[in-house]
């Protein structure tokens, strides 16, 4: 069965920060080896934020910085339950709304299949951001 989010918020860093910092911060740094200076950057502070929210806890998040998402993460007890596609469904939706063409992502080579699914396609070769192989991906918004 599929676990739905009770909600996707859309949050500031402002008022969701501590959320934000208690799923990036597991995933990213101490899951994938990021460093601190690489993870919290200035674009944060004037980023669209989303927060997945299961029974009122927040379970995962994206940002969305113009017409791309990134920082897209889900704790690991909720991976594989439908929440990393409702918060890319919503990121996809905001960006639509702002009337871009198509949006934009830098994914992890092992999670190209995860966004093709959605609809995005390879745009680049592959390469190493922050010793991790990742490719762009494209989603063409239909006219």
């Amino acid at each position: 069965m599929i676990l739905k989010p009770t909600e996707i918020q859309v949050v500031t860093w402002r008022e969701a920060e501590a959320a934000l910092r208690a799923i990036r911060t597991p995933v990213f740094i101490v899951e994938q080896y990021v460093t601190d200076e690489f993870e919290w950057d200035d674009f944060d502070a004037t980023a669209i934020h989303l927060l997945a929210m299961v029974n009122q806890q927040a379970v995962g998040c994206a940002r969305i910085i113009s017409n791309k998402i990134g920082r897209m993460a889900v704790l690991k007890a909720f991976r594989g339950k439908g929440i990393g596609m409702a918060l890319l469904k919503k990121s996809l939706e905001i960006i639509k709304n702002k009337g871009a063409a198509s949006a934009y992502l830098s994914a992890q080579t092992h999670a190209i299949g995860f966004y093709q699914q959605a609809g995005f396609t390879v745009i680049s070769g592959e390469y190493c951001d922050v010793h991790i192989p990742h490719v762009d991906m494209e989603y063409q918004f239909v006219k």
